[in-house]
């Protein structure tokens, strides 16, 4: 019998041969079956099927994509807390299931098809691109695994497409280490690293030998301090309570702790350097804000906000949209009206150093006091002034009559409507636009067709310094030169070595100070910190924050946000008969009580009733790791009783929908 195969769409095909970087990550509606044997023949049709199979956190439609992405972390809060993370209890075995294996088949079916074929040379077309897609389907293979290894840890490592035999399902159902997945993924990066080039058709709108070794320094650094932190935890194999140890499959598996940290640290430096010696940062000019014009004043900003990212050497991998084919996006609508339903927080803000390398809390650091923001940002990390606005900071480029100054952000818009509210009084700035056209200053929807990033060469050095500190305890000259590159394309003093010694753990408000409840390195905090303040609305720290094992202190931890009521800024939520709009008790209460709870705005505070996040963020440990659902164990199980699975649950969780960890935070 034939097995038909849906697969790609009409549209996406007719221009493939074409590939423009504006019909990239579209969504296309589906063709009609066709049959394997016809298909997967030519180039065109390799390119339709890798490029189909993209899946990356970019904006799209009401969703602000990586801008949202760190909401419910110490970086940044929406009005809605994530009480399934942060409430102890709330996460049950059910609330996710992330043990599928679509995804992996898809791509696996390309390459068991493909592969023989080229090797035939029955592929036609032009070998470059051949290749080229080839590679982009091994990169994909290895980001899904790279999902399942950070969400599930241990996992099946599949290369061929499974028949629908029970006994098959079963056997491919066997959970493999998850060192000898990180291997695994990295094996598949080599080979797209290969087999790609860093100029295929369609530019960097298509994958890349630079974002696969971007990449696989990423998963390399990620596995080797995920191994160096959590080890003792059951969470690393080997471990004295590893719930691998339960399984016979398992019986005759050893590992090298220290042996593979040192494997995954040296291969996460070797990649990241390739990269990150070919990248020039992109230039901040130190303008804040627009004067004469709404493009062209600042390089760094605007790479949040252009439409052709192409020609930027930090740029590794961006996806670009197109008005006149309506592939627009709404995150610049959301950072352009005030708030969007989130905000940076004050740990967040505080995290940020002086121009001058100091943290704002040391002697001669020129700090300003927080009294207005546009004081607490002044002589602050260019990072921080650009990607966030002040009162001072301008809103829009022609007057219009929205309210008494439309030219600036004025005070913040803590009491507007869900869509235009700011949650913590710290406005998100990234990829706002200054342009009309873009979506400024106006009421419309998906206006915007600016570029996102999804890669940058940056973390490429990053990831280089990370690494190298971890696996040498101090830092090279490539390091060095890396960090103080960084530095000074923020704004801040080069020398680190000056921030390091001002480092006083007793006034810092970051959880990535500490390693499994313990206070790490001053240096290799201030590494993290530098991570940190890069990956500004990114999404990059709550995988940062669990590979660190950096929330296992976190316990009624209060999430904040500007200073509401010591520095007059309440003074300015007034109506037009002078009366305050600020309600702090009842019901109907809509910013946070100044006698319980400070001076700043506390967005979980505004009432105790029904409020369980009202006393702050409480971790539970066994949520490092997603638990695997009850249909999975019994659905692998030979006779339906899910004791006889081969897969075995992750530490902390028990195997029962509904059921919270087996071990709660008092």
């Amino acid at each position: 019998m034939k097995i038909t195969f849906k697969y790609i769409t009409l549209s996406l095909l007719a221009g493939a041969s074409l590939l423009t970087s504006c019909e990239d990550f579209l969504d296309r509606e589906p063709l009609d079956s066709v049959t394997p044997d016809t298909y997967l023949k030519n180039e065109s049709q390799l390119a339709a099927y890798a490029i189909n199979a993209y899946s990356f956190n970019v904006h799209s439609g009401y969703n602000g994509g990586p801008i949202v992405s760190d909401n419910g972390t110490d970086n940044q809060a929406t009005a809605s807390p994530n009480t399934t993370y942060w409430e102890p209890g709330q996460w049950r075995v059910g609330t996710y299931d992330a043990w599928g294996f679509g995804t992996i088949r898809n791509l696996n079916y390309f390459l068991e098809t493909v592969i023989p074929r080229w090797e035939a040379g029955e592929i036609e077309g032009v070998e470059k691109n051949i290749k080229q897609y080839i590679g982009e389907i091994y990169f994909l293979r290895a980001w899904e695994y790279f999902s399942k290894l950070q969400n599930l840890g241990d996992f099946p490592i599949l290369t061929k497409v499974l028949s629908d035999k029970k006994e098959d399902l079963i056997e491919a159902s066997k959970r493999r280490p998850r060192n000898e997945v990180a291997r695994f993924i990295l094996s598949d990066l080599d080979k797209a690293a290969e087999l790609m080039t860093n100029s295929p058709v369609g530019g960097k709108n298509r994958l890349t030998r630079n974002a696969a070794l971007l990449v696989k320094s990423r998963v390399a650094l990620s596995e080797a301090t995920w191994l160096k932190y959590h080890r003792g935890t059951g969470r690393v194999p080997g471990d004295d309570t590893w719930p691998g140890k339960q399984k016979d499959y398992l019986k005759d598996f050893t590992i090298d702790v220290n042996q593979e940290i040192n494997f995954f640290l040296t291969e996460a430096m070797a990649a990241a350097k390739e990269v990150g010696d070919q990248v020039t940062l992109t230039a901040n000019s130190k303008e804040v804000n627009p004067t004469a014009s709404a493009s062209g004043w600042n390089p760094f900003f605007e790479m949040y906000n252009s439409k052709n990212l192409e020609d930027l050497s930090e740029v590794v991998f961006w996806k670009a949209y197109d008005k006149a084919l309506s592939v627009n996006h709404n995150a610049t609508y959301y950072t352009s009206r005030g708030g969007g339903n989130y905000g940076f927080t004050k740990g967040y803000v505080k995290t940020f150093l002086m121009e001058n390398g100091l943290p704002w809390y040391a002697s001669n650091s020129q700090y300003q006091g927080d009294d207005h923001i546009y004081k607490e940002f002044q002589n602050r990390d260019y990072r921080l002034r650009l990607f966030s606005a002040s009162e001072l900071d301008r809103l829009q480029m022609k007057q219009e009559p929205v309210e008494s100054d439309p030219t600036t952000w004025n005070v913040p818009k803590i009491l507007e409507l869900p869509e235009g509210r700011n949650v913590t009084g710290y406005h998100i700035r990234k990829a706002m636009s200054y342009e009309t056209a873009q979506g400024s200053g106006g009421d419309t929807h998906f206006l915007s067709d600016y570029g996102c990033i999804v890669f940058r060469g940056v973390e490429a050095m990053l990831n280089y310094m990370e690494a190298c500190y971890e696996k040498n305890s101090n830092l090279d000259a490539t390091a060095e030169n890396y960090w103080k590159a960084i530095r000074t394309r923020a704004g801040v003093d080069p020398d680190f070595n000056k921030t390091i010694a001002a480092t006083d753990y007793s006034k810092e408000d970051d959880w990535a100070v500490y390693s499994a409840g313990q206070p790490i390195d001053k240096t290799l905090y201030n590494i993290r910190r530098e991570r940190r303040c890069e990956f500004i609305a990114d999404g990059m720290r709550m995988w940062d924050l669990k590979r660190w094992r950096a929330l296992d202190q976190v316990k009624n931890y209060v999430i904040e946000g500007f200073n509401l009521w010591g520095g007059g800024a309440a003074e300015l939520y007034k109506d037009d008969k002078g009366e305050s709009r600020l309600i702090t008790t009842g019901d109907q209460a809509n910013v946070s009580n100044q006698t319980a709870s400070g001076n700043n705005l506390c967005p979980y505070r505004m009432t105790e009733k029904n409020n369980t996040m009202y006393n702050g963020y409480t971790w539970t440990p066994a949520c490092y790791l997603y638990p695997i659902v009850f249909s999975d164990f019994m659905l692998s199980s030979p006779d339906g009783d899910v004791k006889n699975s081969p897969i075995y649950q992750n530490p902390g969780w028990p195997i029962e929908d509904g059921a919270s960890a087996l071990e709660l935070p008092n």
